[in-house]
């Protein structure tokens, strides 16, 4: 019983829902990069490099042998090497566009929290720690000249 009334604690304080909704969205975003590294990246890569597939570059450790009647007895053993570049690029693409957004988003609060900043509505409890500073500042100016 007392494992049930955590779970439940866990999940109606909103960090079960925050976890799912951010996995939800990280799949939906690797399977945006996934496209876009294979179908919007790759193909003028391998344009400009005459042809070359990535995904078929290899480097052969033990080629596949096969038997009179054309059945595979050993399986080939290769290192794929064009799959590793496609994933350093995947890589690449997500760590850029996470490092935009998170730029993005801070700049977005950084303005928010400006209480100088009358555009975007400051929130109470920055705008009340603005004026404490202030009223510190002047007390202390006060007390220098005394």
């Amino acid at each position: 019983m007392k494992f049930l009334k955590e779970f439940k604690e866990f999940a109606v304080k909103g960090n079960m829902m925050d976890m799912a909704i951010g996995i939800i969205i990280g799949a939906a975003f690797n399977k945006v990069i996934d496209v876009l590294v294979k179908k919007v990246f790759m193909p003028p890569l391998s344009l400009m490099t005459d042809g070359l597939n990535y995904q078929d570059k290899k480097y052969v450790l033990r080629e596949a042998i096969t038997d009179v009647n054309g059945e595979l007895t050993v399986n080939e053993v290769a290192i794929e090497y064009g799959i590793l570049f496609e994933t350093f690029l995947d890589f690449l693409i997500v760590g850029l566009t996470v490092f935009l957004v998170v730029k993005g988003m801070n700049k977005l609060r950084n303005k928010a929290q400006d209480p100088k900043n009358k555009v975007v509505a400051t929130p109470k409890d920055i705008e009340l720690l603005s004026q404490l500073t202030e009223l510190m500042e002047e007390q202390n100016a006060l007390l220098k000249k005394k």
